[in-house]
């Protein structure tokens, strides 16, 4: 016999987990899926066709006391009715007896900060440590954590950000001023004027047609791509990937079926390493400054695990027996 499984709210989640909480956690599960330990599977679906879809993570690992399924969703109906286009569950259970443990229903934010972090160790050990221009694709949730992310591992200065609505290019520029008064922070009109010159470059959209073309990469640029991460979506040109001089993945059996990097023919798709190899150090990241990088995630339920162990502890879940947080430590949009 068990008791009834702990319930966290949206609101106890997002004022107790910051990006930074998971950011050497997610580390340490890049590291072991990349090691072959462990399995993240992944389902998607899309039952309200081009305005909403559904992804079914699950993940397990050696050693953990738990294993995780989470479902998130995105449906553009339910922002039309006031609330965000992300919602989702993350269902926790007891490794050992496979009880359902706790239920942390937190509206995607556990997806976008264990991305966010993501974002941050690619660009960490990816991109030249000079940085100092950031182009920023999408005005969405994950630009903006994206942004944060990057910021907080690179000397940045300067972020140019594009989106297809004016309004939603000044909403995210005036909350990234607010939150980081030291970054100059505009929008531009164009894709093209984003990506030219830019030292990094993050790509968070929902497009189904590539945006971002390879005669508009310098020498030098890494690009943090985050936003197609289904079958039907896609950010880079087949082109753009062809230019790049190292691409690394979250993982190669995923990348072959989500976003970019499956639209190339099998025998066509390159891929030089995994992140976790690359955080493991038995791959590099970047050999030189003149290279051009990509990262591309498309989100493993291994990093939900990682998250879901540490919101656990830091709410205070009695199947964890940590005490909560005396406040929070991230503000997020």
């Amino acid at each position: 016999m068990t008791g009834a499984p702990a319930y966290f709210t949206p609101q106890e989640i997002r004022s107790a987990v910051g990006y930074r909480d998971v950011l050497e956690p997610v580390a340490a599960a890049f590291r072991d899926y990349s090691r072959g330990l462990g399995a993240s599977p992944a389902a998607v679906f899309a039952p309200a066709g081009p305005d909403g879809d559904v992804h079914v993570k699950s993940a397990w690992l050696p050693g953990r006391q738990i294993f995780t399924v989470k479902v998130a969703s995105w449906f553009l109906e339910r922002a039309r009715r006031g609330g965000t286009p992300g919602s989702g569950v993350i269902a926790v259970f007891d490794a050992a007896t496979g009880d359902l443990r706790a239920l942390l229903d937190d509206e995607h934010h556990l997806s976008d900060v264990r991305t966010a972090a993501a974002g941050a160790l690619a660009a960490r050990t990816m991109a030249r440590r000079d940085s100092s221009v950031l182009g920023v694709i999408g005005t969405g949730a994950q630009a903006y954590l994206q942004t944060l992310a990057v910021a907080d591992e690179l000397p940045l200065r300067d972020v140019r950000v594009w989106g297809r609505r004016a309004s939603r290019v000044s909403s995210l520029a005036a909350a990234l001023r607010a939150r980081r008064p030291d970054l100059r922070v505009i929008g531009v009109d164009s894709v093209q004027a984003a990506v030219e010159g830019a030292d990094v470059l993050v790509t968070a959209t929902s497009s189904t047609e590539p945006l971002v073309h390879e005669r508009w990469l310098t020498p030098g640029l890494h690009i943090n791509a985050v936003g197609a991460d289904d079958p039907t979506k896609a950010e880079l040109t087949l082109g753009s990937l062809c230019r790049a001089d190292r691409i690394v993945v979250d993982s190669r059996e995923l990348t072959a079926f989500h976003g970019d990097l499956s639209r190339f023919p099998e025998e066509e798709r390159r891929v030089d390493a995994e992140l976790g190899e690359v955080l493991a150090g038995s791959a590099p990241g970047r050999e030189n400054g003149e290279q051009v990088t990509v990262c591309k995630l498309v989100g493993l339920g291994v990093q939900d695990l990682a998250a879901a162990e540490v919101a656990l502890d830091m709410l205070g879940s009695p199947h964890r027996g940590a005490a909560p947080p005396a406040h929070a430590r991230e503000i997020h949009r």
